[in-house]
């Protein structure tokens, strides 16, 4: 098992997302923390920046390679940063790990108890093809509607009607809303496909938890932290104190 974090630079929202300050560390000081504590040996940072890489450095990681540019822009994918970092670390090391734990440095204040469940899920799950993580939406989008030229009700579906709509919202299904808290994919299969999740993803339901978007998202985790000091800010303070 391998963990791996994404950490590009120029963010639009944020300036700089992946390596702001929260409560004095970085951002991805975190997820390297949240994979040291659930004693995921081999963590790499996949970064296409000098200074994010002396940082993950600092924090514990490896950055075995730089990003290349043409998969570190705005509209690159997830697969392409993962099967770049699968396929170099398949030509460079002894060994390719089967899993690979990917934690965004957006979701900073996890558990990391609930990494270990998620491994240990889709371990058990040898058919799936990956696993992500959702928390359960409070209203089921099947609720909401769409607005059309002349300022009419639009169904997001077919089957949307106004009065369909308006029912309970214990009348409609669950509805998870993925949140980065873990993700699992599997090497043997993204280096045999063109997809990252395939057709067999597992559904790991998780706490919700915050990411950081906005300026105040950011602001909202502080708050959090101030009220309660969790463990992973701890053993932050602990191995790099401020």
């Amino acid at each position: 098992m391998l963990a791996i974090i994404p950490a590009r630079c120029g963010s639009k929202g944020v300036k700089n997302k992946n390596i702001i300050f929260l409560a004095g560390h970085p951002l991805l000081a975190y997820s390297i923390a949240a994979a040291r504590l659930a004693e995921i040996d081999n963590i790499i940072v996949s970064t296409d920046s000098e200074d994010y890489a002396e940082i993950a450095k600092q924090y514990g990681a490896q950055v075995p390679f730089l990003r290349p540019p043409k998969i570190s822009k705005d509209n690159s994918t997830d697969y392409e940063f993962m099967y770049h970092a699968m396929q170099w670390v398949r030509e460079n090391k002894e060994f390719c790990p089967e899993y690979w734990v990917h934690l965004r440095p957006t979701t900073p204040l996890r558990n990391p108890d609930i990494i270990n469940v998620a491994a240990t899920y889709i371990i058990n799950n040898p058919s799936a093809t990956s696993l992500r993580s959702g928390h359960l939406a409070p209203e089921s989008p099947l609720k909401w509607f769409m607005k059309d030229s002349k300022g009419y009700f639009e169904g997001l579906n077919q089957d949307s009607t106004t009065e369909k709509i308006n029912q309970p919202r214990q009348s409609f299904p669950d509805v998870y809303i993925p949140n980065g808290y873990v993700d699992i994919v599997r090497s043997s299969y993204v280096l045999n496909s063109s997809n990252l999740h395939g057709n067999r993803m597992l559904v790991f339901e998780t706490p919700q938890i915050n990411e950081v978007d906005t300026d105040n998202e950011l602001k909202y985790l502080e708050y959090t932290i101030d009220k309660s000091e969790p463990l992973i800010l701890k053993y932050l303070n602990k191995i790099n104190p401020r």
